[in-house]
């Protein structure tokens, strides 16, 4: 047989020298990576081997939360976490140490995962079963079941909605507040339940108080604490949760940083309520505060949803930005991953973690008053013919 001789061009030295016009395209990373040996690192590993389709996503979303809005002290971060990711472990596991790192600077979540991340914080148990058992019989045995999931009714439900009862009567509730007030005062009776138990790091309201994290829910009566919070009312409890707070702070915190020259970014886990709510923020600062904003700058999100379904959790980036919710000139700087927040979220920890030194704590919540003080002078700059209703 004759032998085949490669042309020249491939048997010299890549890069190749490519025309102006097909340079602009062919200048990634070339696909070509090294055997998997086991003993890489796992960043080195989504670097090298993660290179097409959510693969790709997620290593570039990595590297955009990491190299951009981890990049210094000056991005304010806000982090959604949408599905039941505390009830999974994820709080204790990837949240609580993103908190820590200063890597997370306020949050908007589900009530039920603020909700769930409670008995992790009283040291009720949670354990690993499988989505195939038999429902009605974990109804007659007083089993609950989140997917695969599995706990007590009793053991861990009931306690801890006792637990939560007592506290929400105490006299520190018994006032007119927004979610970050209820959720940085159940955090602070979470870590007095973790210095009990003797645990660490379980819960991540615990954490989010100690670092001065605010955890807002956009909707505050979809939880089994907003369910308590209605129950106590019946007899009497004076907490009444106004989210009309919780949309002004939440927007004083982007317009803080705005208006210092900063930078914003959202890291979004999954879609659904709080994903809205963290991004509506730059809405109303354009529409009802009247101020010339263009949008968020970072925008990172891991879900499942389709877009073309028209519903918001499956939403583009590029639609965002005819909403002025993200800024068009940082659409580069925008990605969606469609894959498991349950997978994301772990990987894309470790990468900043291992990648990216902590940065300061900005302690957020203790700068409420102040934040609200400028939306509030803003608002009336703006707004020539606001006046006081009395």
């Amino acid at each position: 047989m004759a032998k085949l001789v490669l042309p020249k061009k491939f048997v010299s030295k890549y890069p190749h020298k490519f025309a102006a016009g097909k340079k602009m395209y062919l200048r990634g990373q070339r696909i070509l990576p090294k055997p998997i040996t086991g003993r890489e690192s796992l960043p080195d590993l989504m670097d090298s081997t993660f290179l097409a389709y959510n693969a790709a996503r997620l290593q570039e979303g990595a590297r955009l939360f990491t190299e951009k809005m981890l990049a210094n002290d000056s991005v304010t971060v806000g982090m959604t976490l949408a599905g039941a990711l505390t009830p999974a472990g994820l709080g204790a596991s990837a949240v609580i140490p993103l908190i820590k790192a200063g890597f997370v600077d306020w949050i908007v979540g589900t009530g039920a995962n603020l909700y769930h991340d409670m008995h992790h914080a009283m040291n009720l148990p949670l354990f690993r079963g499988s989505p195939f058992v038999a429902d009605p019989a974990l109804r007659r045995f007083g089993v609950v079941r989140i997917y695969d999931i599995l706990l007590d009714y009793n053991d861990v439900l009931m306690r801890t909605d006792d637990i939560l009862r007592k506290i929400l009567i105490r006299k520190e509730f018994q006032k007119e507040m927004g979610t970050a007030e209820l959720h940085y005062l159940l955090g602070k009776y979470c870590a007095e339940f973790e210095r009990q138990t003797g645990l660490k790091d379980a819960s991540v309201l615990a954490a989010a108080y100690r670092a001065g994290v605010p955890c807002f829910t956009s909707s505050p009566g979809d939880s089994t604490i907003g369910m308590n919070v209605a129950g106590v009312e019946l007899r009497g409890n004076k907490l009444r949760v106004n989210p009309s707070i919780d949309v002004n702070e939440t927007t004083a915190i982007v317009l803080d940083a705005k208006m210092r020259k900063k930078k914003t970014g959202v890291l979004l886990m999954g879609g659904g309520s709080p994903k809205n709510f963290m991004l509506q923020t730059e809405p109303q600062i354009q529409e009802v505060l009247r101020i010339k904003e263009m949008g968020h700058d970072y925008f990172l999100q891991f879900t499942d949803a389709r877009p073309d379904t028209g519903g918001l959790s499956g939403a583009t980036p590029s639609e965002a930005v005819s909403w002025g919710k993200i800024d068009p000139n940082q659409l580069p700087d925008a990605v969606v991953a469609y894959l498991d927040s349950t997978v994301a979220l772990p990987l894309l920890a470790h990468y900043a973690l291992a990648r990216k030194q902590p940065r300061k704590l900005k302690r957020l919540y203790d700068k409420r008053a102040k934040m609200m003080e400028r939306l509030t002078a803003e608002y009336f700059k703006h707004n020539k013919d606001a006046t006081i209703i009395k």
